[in-house]
């Protein structure tokens, strides 16, 4: 069962995908499917009751990285049409490589599904699956297809196989090994299995065609050869299938109905075809098989999603790891701040679409926007701190003012917090010498001092460079916000501004995006080269005494600065970190 929370959208939108479903839907086509409980071949299904979901997808992710956001996408797609239909939809651990995978991205991806709100167990089923719970199945089919006469195996190296594919535009020579009988295959095969053969020296491959226009027909490999430990199988394989292989049987024995992928598996569907329409002449499985569907990958501007990429960016210290605030993976993201609600409204709006195209890092960012306006706590922030002396403020008077907790939402309260002589402003709200359509403060000028006084600056002092260290005021004693007379006073400018007596004195860090270049990368260019120099930058800010309880992963609107989230991996009760999630505007537009 797949399973989440509303997105906040009138309805679904129709796409292709849908439009397949629901014919699939009207003529029946998978009506009469049986559903044994658990995944098998034909004869595990048969004499079973039919299958309660009306469609089956999977979400079959290699654990060999963290997820990114285009893996949200994938997500989203697959188990949001299983929910919408009545359907399920499986979680499968495409473990078949053992030389990359390990435990802490199978954990990892886990933990990400999850946290965007699906779910793939519910009281009649658990459809967590990994590719190595079919490996037995998977070899006694391959042995099939060498008995059948359509796989055999190949002794030439991996050079030579390469040398005899043929391009795209001359077709590929047959391997003298191509004629061996059934039974030497089968032997060579067993060999393989059992440990006899060295890597690289013998690969199982289809024996399809090697003149097709289609190279992935041209007899591609089923199996090779790797003794390397599996992180779930240990030792007992030193022979692994290739995905190709692995992958369409799998959607079979889990009866899935439509297999949803990227674009760039379009050109391997034949072969997904092929493969099945054998292994049902074998009596393996029952029609109607799975059936593949591409769709467009998610390309994002300012970001990459290659997984050898990202791992370029941790191994060289350009980020602090997976779950690092400036990458596009679902734990850098949910540790910035992002929301799945907001990863599921951004994915609605997207779409889905058959052609490639780019999406504006921009959209991303205003779906965050557009659901954190509503539920994030509003909170002061003095990201740049400079000292206001209020001269006419006895020093030992302390008052408290109130603002609410979310402007649009009274009946969530309101949050107190105090007002002394001292006070932290931002710099840039006090000029020397004010330029045109300057509001804030300067000598003469009368501001108020945001939810407190209006007060009037009276003077400044400066250090022995030059630079401003301290701005004397006096404030106005009837005009506190919100108490009789108070509205007599009318002045352009509003301050946001914290006590310094009582500010938080907390770590403030502002992540923008990692690259400076929509494109990073493009053609042959190196990404790192694109790389943002001010995609983190580290302060220490004022903030309003109440954040000293904001507890890991607490959202809050910094008023004026943006959407900031208390980091959940350095916060400590009392201490949090903050993490600029995003600015209250898009500060890129201009630089397209």
């Amino acid at each position: 069962m797949s399973s989440a929370p509303d997105s906040p959208r009138t309805a679904a939108q129709s796409n292709f995908i849908r439009t397949i479903i629901d014919e699939d839907l009207r003529v029946g086509k998978y009506a009469e499917r049986r559903w044994a409980g658990e995944p098998g071949t034909a004869g595990v299904h048969r004499g079973a009751l039919p299958d309660p979901a009306v469609i089956r997808t999977r979400f079959p992710p290699e654990p060999n990285g963290y997820l990114h956001i285009g893996h949200a996408k994938s997500i989203c797609l697959n188990f949001g049409l299983a929910r919408e239909y009545g359907g399920r939809c499986h979680l499968r651990f495409d473990d078949t490589n053992p030389e990359k995978e390990e435990q802490e991205y199978v954990d990892s991806i886990v933990d990400a599904v999850h946290w965007l709100g699906f779910e793939w167990r519910d009281e009649q089923e658990d459809n967590l699956y990994y590719a190595s719970d079919y490996f037995d199945e998977l070899y006694r089919m391959a042995e099939w297809l060498v008995e059948a006469g359509h796989a055999y195996v190949d002794s030439q190296s991996a050079e030579q196989v390469r040398e005899t594919r043929g391009t795209l535009t001359e077709p590929g020579r047959d391997s003298p090994f191509r004629n061996r009988g059934p039974q030497e295959n089968l032997r060579l095969l067993r060999e393989m299995r059992d440990g006899r053969h060295a890597e690289g020296t013998h690969v199982l491959r289809a024996k399809i065609d090697m003149a097709s226009p289609n190279l992935n027909l041209r007899d591609p490999a089923l199996y090779r050869i790797r003794f390397a430990s599996h992180h779930r199988t240990g030792d007992k394989w030193c022979i692994y299938p290739m995905y190709d292989y692995a992958h369409p049987i799998e959607d079979a024995l889990e009866n899935i109905t439509h297999s949803l992928c990227t674009l760039e598996f379009e050109d391997h569907r034949p072969l997904y075809d092929w493969l099945l329409e054998r292994l049902a002449e074998g009596g393996f499985f029952d029609k109607p098989l799975p059936q593949q569907i591409e769709f467009a990958r998610l390309n994002l501007t300012y970001t990459i999603t290659s997984k050898r990429k990202l791992q370029e960016l941790i191994r060289g210290g350009h980020v602090d790891g997976w779950d690092d605030p400036r990458m596009t993976t679902l734990a850098g993201l949910r540790r910035r701040g992002y929301t799945p609600e907001a990863i599921r409204l951004f994915c609605d709006r997207i779409g889905v679409a058959k052609a490639d195209s780019w999406v504006d890092m921009g959209t991303l960012e205003l779906a965050l926007r557009d659901d954190l306006e509503g539920k994030a706590s509003r909170a002061v922030a003095v990201l740049d701190p400079l000292k206001l002396v209020i001269a006419n403020w006895p020093e030992e008077r302390v008052e408290t003012c109130e603002a609410p907790i979310h402007p649009q939402q009274p009946e969530r309260g309101k949050r107190v917090f105090p007002i002394s002589r001292e006070l932290w402003i931002e710099r840039e709200d006090f000029a020397e010498t004010p330029p045109k359509g300057f509001f804030r403060l300067f000598p003469g000028n009368r501001v108020r001092l945001r939810y407190g006084y209006v007060i009037e600056c009276t003077g400044f002092e400066k250090d022995a460079d030059g630079r401003v260290t301290e701005v004397r005021a006096q404030a106005l004693e009837d005009s506190k916000s919100g108490t009789p007379g108070s509205d007599a006073y009318k002045v352009k400018g509003n301050l946001h501004w914290v006590s310094a007596a009582h500010a938080l004195d907390a770590e403030v860090r502002l992540y923008d995006r990692l690259y400076a270049n929509p494109y990073p990368g493009a053609g042959d260019a190196d990404h790192l080269a694109s790389l943002n120099p001010d995609s983190k930058k580290v302060i220490r800010a004022k903030l309003e005494p109440t954040l000293a309880s904001a507890m890991a992963g607490d959202l809050h609107q910094f008023e004026r600065h943006g959407y900031f989230v208390a980091d959940r991996v350095d916060s400590k009760p009392g201490a949090p970190v903050f993490n600029r999630a995003v600015t209250l505007k898009d500060s890129w537009g201009g630089r397209r």
